[in-house]
C-alpha cells in the first residue's frame, strides 16, 4: 500500500505546473477524481478539515462524507480541487518546499489588502489571483 505522502505526490504529479483551462477541463472530464485528491491536498498543506471544506464551499460534514466508497464530487467541487492542486504544485515550485508555499498562503500580503492569501481559496477567481501572484514573484515582483 502506498503511504499518504507518496500518494499525495503522485496525484500532484499529474497536474499542470500552471493553471490552464484546457489542462484543467481534460483532467477534469477524463480522470476519475476520488478522495485521494482531496486527500493530497490534506497531507500536501497543513489547513484544518474546517478551513479545506470552507474552500469548497461545503461542509465539514459533507467533506469527510467524500471519505466513503462510492462518494463522488459534484463538478465545481472537482473543478476546485483540480485548480488548488494545480496552484499548490505551482506555489511549491515558487517556494522550494510545501511547507514554504504553505507559509506564504498563511501570512498576511500586501498585494492581498493585508489578508492571508489562503482567504482567496474559496473561489475560481479567488485561485486565479493567487496564481497569477505567483506568477509574477517567478518574475521578481511581490515576496
Amino acid at each position: 500500500m502506498i503511504k499518504t505522502a507518496e500518494a499525495a505526490f503522485l496525484v500532484l504529479s499529474e497536474m499542470p505546473g500552471q493553471i490552464n483551462d484546457s489542462e484543467i477541463l481534460d483532467l477534469l472530464y477524463t480522470r476519475e477524481l476520488d478522495w485521494k485528491y482531496m486527500d493530497a491536498i490534506k497531507s500536501l498543506t497543513a489547513f484544518s478539515d474546517e478551513t479545506i471544506s470552507d474552500w469548497f464551499n461545503i461542509s465539514v460534514k459533507t467533506l469527510r462524507e467524500y471519505r466513503k466508497p462510492g462518494s463522488s464530487f459534484k463538478n465545481n467541487v472537482k473543478e476546485q480541487l483540480l485548480l488548488l492542486l494545480t496552484l499548490i504544485k505551482h506555489g511549491t515550485s515558487v517556494f522550494g518546499s510545501h511547507t514554504a508555499f504553505d507559509n506564504w498562503l498563511r501570512t498576511p500580503n500586501f498585494f492581498f489588502d493585508q489578508k492571508v492569501p489562503a482567504s482567496f481559496l474559496n473561489t475560481v477567481t479567488g485561485i486565479r489571483f493567487v496564481n497569477d501572484r505567483l506568477t509574477a514573484m517567478e518574475y521578481g515582483d511581490n515576496v
